[in-house]
């Protein structure tokens, strides 16, 4: 026992659980953060054994949360895990705040129970913890589910600058392109040099910057001498044209029809490919009243509050941190928010919200899909309800 536990006992057992958890899915933003906590898989496995003690698929205070397995019970579930190893597993996920104990007079597990059957007190360990702060596991898991993207995207931009650079460099080198290119050649396999089997994101940003300032170099150097080589051709074909201009020459003028049309399908590329617009925080919320229920004191009032309130309810539709993140790149967080909101609209009928939102994001990314239409039809559907509920 230590004063940080007794902390963490005193604020469970001073808050209230407000609304029903699903076990699996806090189970699922618990692996998603296991590096927060620095769990071991192992500690992952004895937390899935003890909440499958647990009856009921939703954690709530009606149904009690003390689970009161024997050690012996919670090995066989726990895929036979050595009893020395148990506890110590046990032991951390208490220190993390995530399950409490609560011992009975002989340190035993067990429970009583009325003559009907029903558990009147039970001495194990509580599950009360996981319920409370489900809603701070889900952030927890979302913030590592970004941080996770980001670094894979730093990776893969450092892998394309560096397949760039050692282009480069090979280039100049066979085409005999002026420079001192053995010593952009060592800066290069310098800065790879520095690069560990497994780096950390800040060792990947720093390489990528420095790379990137590698290849901008590279590029410059070729530049001036491309203009040079550009210039020295411009005054020989001048010399050239002047000698051959004659006063009958006729023009093609198809060049500049091909350039109008290279400008209509930019133009159109453009439109296709901006991002989608954000509708008022006013109109979302008319459409999609569910969400406010998952607001900070049951209500929103900014769009922030509205973001945060949609990591909430990723979490409980199932949905994963990473297809929520990716809806967020692609359609922006206001509009990734949105689409949450209205998935949860009519999670009744959506079998899978993770594959629906991941196939809006695909959508999203081809130009097929806007929010428009889909906030409209929740907006209908609501407006409908009121009406018949007047």
């Amino acid at each position: 026992m230590t004063l940080a536990l007794v902390k963490d006992q005193l604020q469970t057992a001073q808050s209230t659980l407000e609304k029903a958890v699903d076990k699996w899915k806090v189970f699922r933003d618990v692996c998603e953060a296991k590096d927060v906590f620095g769990f071991q898989d192992r500690s992952l496995a004895v937390l899935h054994a003890l909440l499958s003690f647990y009856p009921e698929t939703h954690l709530a205070d009606e149904g009690g949360l003390v689970v009161f397995p024997s050690n012996a019970q919670l090995s066989i579930r726990a895929h036979g895990i050595a009893g020395t190893t148990l506890r110590r597993h046990l032991g951390a996920l208490v220190d993390a705040g995530l399950i409490q104990r609560r011992d009975s007079p002989n340190g035993k597990r067990y429970a009583h129970r009325s003559k009907a059957g029903e558990i009147e007190d039970a001495f194990g360990f509580s599950l009360a913890p996981l319920a409370v702060r489900s809603d701070e596991l889900a952030q927890l898991a979302q913030q590592v589910a970004d941080e996770r993207l980001r670094f894979k995207r730093a990776k893969e931009a450092l892998t394309l600058c560096r397949r760039d650079v050692r282009k480069l460099i090979s280039a100049a080198m066979e085409e005999g392109a002026a420079g001192d290119w053995t010593a952009i050649e060592a800066s290069y396999v310098t800065l790879i040099a520095r690069l560990p089997r497994t780096p950390r994101h800040e060792t990947v940003l720093a390489v990528l910057e420095e790379m990137k300032l590698l290849r901008t170099q590279i590029v410059k150097q070729l530049e001036t001498q491309l203009k040079s080589e550009k210039m020295d051709g411009n005054a020989v074909h001048n010399e050239r044209h002047i000698q051959n201009t004659k006063p009958d020459s006729t023009y093609d003028f198809e060049p500049h029809q091909e350039k109008r049309a290279g400008e209509r399908s930019n133009q159109e590329s453009q439109r296709i490919t901006e991002p989608l617009k954000c509708f008022p925080l006013s109109l979302v919320l008319r459409a999609c009243p569910q969400i406010a229920d998952y607001g900070a004191g049951g209500k929103i009032d900014q769009w922030r509050e509205l973001m945060s309130a949609a990591v909430i309810v990723r979490s409980m539709l199932g949905v994963s941190p990473s297809a929520y993140q990716e809806a967020c790149e692609v359609m922006g967080p206001e509009n990734g928010a949105i689409a949450i909101a209205c998935i949860l609209e009519r999670s009744g009928h959506i079998h899978s919200p993770g594959g629906y939102l991941r196939d809006l994001t695909r959508k999203a990314q081809r130009g097929e899909f806007n929010l428009g239409p889909m906030l409209m039809a929740a907006l209908k559907a609501n407006a409908g309800y009121e009406r018949r509920s007047a």
